[in-house]
């Protein structure tokens, strides 16, 4: 029996995830892998007691995107006429930043190592990056004659502003942690050793909020990145009413009025 791409550790409310392909440097290259992120996204997503999810990966590298030897061979999800690679993307790795991007959990990549093409654009997926002084990072597609096909071209530039994207996309450019660090594109650069108990220590720090709170926060940033100010205003007012009328918000406000902490039921 094949073992899960996805290997899936549960901490109270927080859940780490590993892409666990180390002899391929996890690379995105068939189906079965797309349907554990969507499969997983779905469960979070029904699991309010959920509260924040950490993505690595196992071995040296983080995720080295697209299999280049499949690219070759014009195999794998790359098989087939234009038409067919065409609906190939859309019905393999194009479901990964629907399901993940759209995820109302709080996702923290803990990037290990190499971080390219759609391995960079994973990242860029998540909410908030922590990178090894090890992790390297390249939109590399234009090196490999093609374009980013996941939505990188969407993401990268939300992440670190067009122009810094535009240069790492038309150069195929690798950058390290420390220029990735002045770039914006991680909050944090650690240690190797560090770098997983410190992200799994920030989603413990995230997760001790309402489950309520955190998803409808994380639904108003996305929102905000395409929507006016005054209709993102109008779905705040409408958020924030359900937000007032949750038990967790009135055990917050007793917890700081009698000094003591706050405790949560996700109601």
């Amino acid at each position: 029996m094949t073992q899960p791409f996805l290997l899936v550790d549960r901490d109270g409310a927080v859940l780490t995830v590993r892409m666990n392909r180390p002899d391929s440097r996890n690379a995105l290259t068939d189906l079965a892998q797309m349907d554990e992120f969507v499969a997983l996204a779905r469960q979070v997503r029904h699991d309010r007691s959920v509260k924040a999810m950490v993505l690595t990966g196992e071995g040296s590298a983080f995720c080295a995107g697209g299999n280049v030897k499949d690219m070759r061979d014009r195999g794998g999800i790359f098989a087939g006429t234009p038409c067919e690679v065409r609906d190939s993307y859309r019905d393999t790795i194009q479901r990964i930043p629907l399901a993940l991007y759209e995820l109302d959990v709080p996702i923290i990549a803990a990037v290990n190592g190499p971080a390219i093409g759609a391995g960079l654009d994973l990242t860029c997926m998540c909410d908030i990056r922590i990178a090894s002084d090890k992790a390297l990072f390249a939109e590399s597609f234009v090196k490999v004659g093609i374009v980013p096909g996941d939505g990188g071209a969407w993401l990268l530039p939300r992440v670190i502003g067009l122009p810094r994207a535009s240069l790492m996309a038309f150069t195929g450019d690798m950058i390290d942690a420390a220029k990735a660090l002045e770039y914006g594109l991680v909050a944090e650069v650690v240690s190797a050793e560090q770098l997983l108990p410190h992200a799994q220590a920030l989603a413990r720090r995230i997760a001790a909020n309402p489950s309520h709170a955190l998803r409808l926060t994380k639904r108003l940033l996305r929102e905000g990145q395409h929507m006016r100010l005054d209709s993102l205003l109008e779905l705040s007012a409408a958020y924030q009413a359900l937000a007032h009328h949750t038990s967790d918000h009135l055990e917050a406000v007793n917890a700081f009025l009698d000094k003591r902490a706050p405790s949560f039921t996700d109601r």
